[in-house]
């Protein structure tokens, strides 16, 4: 049977995709769990939306991104017996090779175990026919990278940096620790709730180090990225030599990502990727202000000519119209320095030895994240605009669900990606 069949054992009947509970028990007791952070919501109507595989149930409303390289639409949707909005993501399996489909079953397989409300959830998982539903809570504020794209395009200020890398490092150390590597941490795989949560998405691209109940010290699976992922991995990872990778080149991953929510950009986007492995294997630790790794267009890090920094309210657009932005919340330094905490965190992500990068549970404590109340969501709303609840994408909505007939548009051009 293939993989394919795996997923799609009815081609007429809508099925439920969840581990056999004798699987669920074995599993799960490998896991490093934390009791106090539950992945499952607490209110009812959340547990109904968790539980319904009826695909009536589900109103889509807009297509507001692409992910998996392309091959999986991301849409608003909502839940129709509760009202709740919620994000689905829509995969052809008949479009996917046999590497992609493990990637997926993986996903699935994987994040039904996690509990961390730092990773994203998937409230239920099923088939219709052949294509794969994905149900997770929505994220009124999208990924960071699409907060850098609307409201910071010369990079965050550092307490809004902090904020979110330090959710995001927290999924992270919870993944390592249960011998997982991410291998594609990027501001496009930090999704941010209404409410201020922080998650790490972007699960198809994770790899175990667990085999057969023992854990390997290294990995030497080069799975053939995309180039789109690049310029955010480590050198061992580019350069598939002997000596393999771990956990650690997703900390070189973090770096990369505290560049690109500080200047805007992404570091090393428009190199070759012989250029990108020297520069990285032959570089000095790179810092925000290092204008030799970001791309050589108009560069953003002159004065914003939208006004939004301008140090009064500006209107600024978004989904629901225009509204007035208080500049305290959207400031961004136009003079772009830096603390030397930051710089420090940096450096030591982006070190060129894996072993002289520190663990995700150390960097928790760096001096950098020192001024972090821990589990204080509040913080980081005071630091952004009012939340959208819609994207801006004006789309008619697709409801009964219909298989798509058009083209999708190119990976290059989605808004949000999962």
């Amino acid at each position: 049977m293939s993989l394919l069949d795996c997923f799609c054992t009815s081609r007429t009947q809508v099925e439920s995709l969840r581990p056999e509970k004798q699987s669920e028990t074995s599993t799960h007791q490998n896991l490093v769990d934390e009791p106090t952070l539950s992945l499952r919501p607490s209110s009812t109507r959340a547990s109904e939306v968790i539980c319904s595989t009826n695909v009536s149930h589900y109103e889509l409303q807009v297509e507001i991104g692409r992910g998996f390289d392309n091959l999986t639409s991301v849409h608003l949707a909502r839940h129709t017996p509760t009202g709740t909005l919620v994000t689905i993501k829509i995969t052809n399996l008949e479009n996917c090779t046999e590497e992609r489909l493990k990637a997926l079953q993986k996903a699935v397989i994987l994040s039904h175990f996690f509990r961390h409300p730092n990773i994203t959830t998937y409230w239920t998982v099923f088939t219709v026919g052949s294509w794969l539903w994905v149900i997770s809570p929505f994220m009124a504020y999208g990924s960071a990278s699409q907060l850098l794209r609307t409201y910071f395009p010369e990079g965050m200020s550092e307490t809004l940096i902090r904020n979110i890398l330090f959710g995001a490092v927290r999924g992270l150390n919870y993944l390592h620790q249960n011998g997982c590597i991410h291998r594609s941490i990027k501001a496009s795989h930090i999704l941010i709730s209404g409410d201020g949560l922080v998650t790490l998405s972007g699960l198809f691209h994770l790899h175990s180090l667990v085999k057969h109940g023992q854990r390997h010290r290294a990995v030497y699976d080069f799975p053939q990225f995309s180039t789109s992922v690049q310029p955010w991995l480590s050198p061992e990872l580019l350069r598939q030599d002997l000596h393999g990778y771990n956990v650690k080149s997703d900390i070189y991953s973090v770096g990369i990502t505290a560049c690109e929510l500080a200047s805007g950009q992404v570091p090393f986007q428009d190199m070759h990727r012989t250029q990108m492995l020297l520069q990285k294997l032959k570089g000095p630790p790179y810092s925000p202000l290092d204008a030799s790794i970001f791309p050589q267009s108009e560069s953003r890090m002159k004065n914003s000519r939208s006004g939004v920094d301008s140090g009064i309210g500006e209107s600024v657009h978004v989904s629901s119209g225009t509204r007035t932005v208080n500049s305290d919340r959207l400031q961004t330094p136009s003079s772009k320095t830096f603390s030397p905490a930051f710089l420090s965190l940096v450096q030591l992500c982006l070190q060129q030895d894996p072993e002289k990068r520190p663990s995700a549970s150390s960097l928790l404590s760096h001096v950098f994240f020192k001024q972090m109340k821990e589990e204080n969501q509040s913080s980081i709303l005071s630091l952004l605009p009012p939340p959208c609840h819609k994207p801006s994408i004006s789309l008619s909505p697709a409801s009964p669900w219909t298989e798509p007939e058009c083209d999708f548009p190119d990976e290059k051009d989605s808004n949000w990606e999962f």
